[in-house]
């Protein structure tokens, strides 16, 4: 057996690519149910029930979506320059930290500039956090995938040491969070009685500004350049350094509004589940997108679904949610290799 570069991938072909990984994530799944002793089919349906089954279930799994479109679009701006950032995760804290700083007294602003203040705030410690492995891979040729990854512990670790420490709330009753954010800085909801807050509409809108950057603008087409090739990139003089630390800072950046979406919107106070890895689970989101901002509001859904409606499933039947975590690890290497398969065709000797 040997691979054989194609010369043209037709855009079918291109379409394949996600609807393939979901269909074999769920079948994947339907073997893990069959031997856990249910039926596939009563499982499935339950699934989808559980997700988008009435009221409540929607607004779960919209509100579940969110901290995904954020995470997801955070990788997919970073991938297409060839960044590999690895540590949205880190960077979602960052932000959280940021807004959990300012927005417990610190700053008094009415709510209408407070949340867009709270917002800015945390990008601007999602991307500097970003930064430092960026200019260690420009300068000095640093892996970014080991840097960006052990910053996520670094943060996590630094979290840990807040909300055990100097932010420990005295109110919580001994739990290990911080003090919570003043009125002004709490998202409202979107639907009465459910957790489903505006941070939706702002991931949304940040969805359709990032297709905007990368489709029309001369940065978009600076990161796209770089991303497919540097050498050439720099030939006809994009900066191709300054390119990607700008890149840096605007993945980066939705990164940490992810964290001031989760702790504005839902928490309302920082605590170290805060995320129960949505920066590695956005990495997932952007590869099932093909790293397309608008497809990331799709991959966000389907991941979404998969995890709430694994919760219920899970209930019903009494088998593993960890189902769910196995559908994305599984969506994820399916995407990986059929996008192999439309740059290659196996050829057999």
């Amino acid at each position: 057996m040997r691979l054989e570069p194609r010369e043209n991938s037709t855009l079918l072909l291109k379409a394949l690519v996600p609807v393939s990984a979901a269909c074999i994530a769920l079948f994947c799944c339907s073997l893990l149910i069959l031997w856990a002793g249910a039926s596939p089919v009563d499982a499935t349906i339950l699934l989808v029930k559980g997700a988008v089954g009435s009221r409540f279930a929607i607004s779960e799994t919209l509100t579940r979506a969110i901290p995904l479109i954020f995470t997801g679009l955070a990788a997919s701006v970073a991938f297409r320059a060839k960044l590999w950032n690895i540590g949205a995760e880190g960077q979602l804290y960052a932000g959280a930290c940021v807004a959990t700083w300012l927005g417990t007294g610190m700053i008094d602003l009415p709510a209408g500039l407070m949340i867009p203040f709270l917002f800015l705030a945390g990008a601007l410690a999602g991307g500097l956090l970003l930064l430092g492995p960026t200019i260690l891979k420009t300068k000095f040729g640093v892996d970014e995938v080991v840097t960006t990854l052990l910053l996520n512990f670094i943060a996590l670790l630094f979290v840990n040491w807040l909300v055990f420490g100097p932010w420990k709330d005295p109110m919580a009753m001994g739990w290990p969070q911080a003090a919570p954010v003043v009125d002004s800085a709490i998202l409202g909801h979107m639907i009465p009685k459910t957790r489903l807050h505006w941070g939706l509409a702002i991931a949304v809108a940040t969805a359709v500004f990032v297709w905007l950057l990368m489709r029309f603008t001369t940065w978009g087409y600076e990161i796209r350049a770089v991303g497919y090739n540097p050498k050439a990139s720099n030939f006809v003089g994009i900066p191709v350094n300054s390119t990607i630390i700008r890149t840096a800072l605007i993945s980066g950046g939705i990164a940490g509004f992810a964290g001031v979406s989760e702790l504005c919107g839902l928490r309302g106070y920082l605590t170290l589940d805060l995320s129960p890895g949505f920066g590695y689970s956005g990495i997932v989101v952007a590869m099932l997108a093909a790293l397309h901002p608008l497809g990331v509001l799709l991959s966000s859904l389907f991941i979404a679904v998969l995890s709430i409606g694994a919760d219920s499933m899970s209930r019903s039947l009494n088998i593993s949610n960890y189902i769910a975590d196995v559908a994305t690890a599984v969506s994820l290497l399916a995407v990986l290799f059929s996008m192999m398969l439309t740059r290659y065709r196996i050829r057999w000797r």
